[in-house]
C-alpha cells in the first residue's frame, strides 16, 4: 500500500485496514512457524504497511492538536 494511498482514507478506514493487516501479520507469522511460506518477503511488507499507517494517524492527531491550540488561542510550538 502507497503512502498516497492511505492518505486518502479516513479514519475509520485507517483504523480498519490497520486491525485487518495486524491480524494478516499474526497470521502469516504463525504459518511460517508451522510451515514453509509462499513469500516471506510478505511479513516485511505487512509490517511497513502497519508503520505507514501509524504514522499517518500520528500525523493526523498532530495536526488536530495543533489546530486545537491555535483556534484556542495559544501559540504553536
Amino acid at each position: 500500500m502507497k503512502a498516497y494511498e492511505i492518505r486518502q482514507m479516513s479514519d475509520e478506514q485507517l483504523a480498519d485496514s490497520l486491525r485487518d493487516i495486524c491480524q494478516q501479520q499474526f497470521q502469516l507469522r504463525f504459518q511460517a512457524t508451522t510451515e514453509k511460506l509462499e513469500s516471506p518477503m510478505e511479513i516485511k511488507k505487512l509490517r511497513r504497511d502497519i508503520a505507514r499507517i501509524k504514522t499517518i494517524q500520528r500525523e493526523r492527531e498532530l495536526n488536530a492538536s495543533s489546530e486545537a491550540s491555535v483556534e484556542a488561542g495559544g501559540e504553536e510550538q
